[in-house]
């Protein structure tokens, strides 16, 4: 089996693109819609990549990437998503790299496979 990759992304359409393509390069793929579901996730279980947005219905990616990074034992890389990145103070947010939507599938694609190499 693949990387595994949680999806943090409210976007139903966003969500279903990145599930298919990152499916189709060999990644296991989880989306979650809401900051309250994914957490859950993470209590079951690490995956091997975290690609989150920023706004969100229930929360803020960056307030969550800075809270899982804070654990000293956390070390999975996080990338984030936004339309407006350019409106966040990044020394917030110690995510390894960032994406600027919209996005173009194959730099996507890159970023991640700069941490994680697809297998499958």
């Amino acid at each position: 089996m693949g990387k595994e990759i949680y999806v943090l992304e409210d976007d139903k359409d966003i969500g279903c693109i990145l599930n298919h393509v990152l499916f189709d390069q060999g990644y296991r793929v989880k989306v979650y819609e809401t900051v309250c579901s994914f957490k859950e996730a993470l209590h079951d279980g690490l995956p091997d990549m975290l690609l989150m947005d920023v706004r969100l219905p229930d929360g803020n990616g960056i307030d969550l990437c800075a809270e899982l990074k804070a654990t000293a034992e956390f070390r999975l890389p996080i990338l984030m998503m936004s339309a407006d990145w350019h409106m966040h103070d990044r020394s917030l947010c110690p995510a390894n790299d960032f994406i600027a939507k919209p996005f173009d599938i194959d730099q996507v694609l890159s970023k991640i496979g700069s941490y994680l190499k697809p297998t499958g």
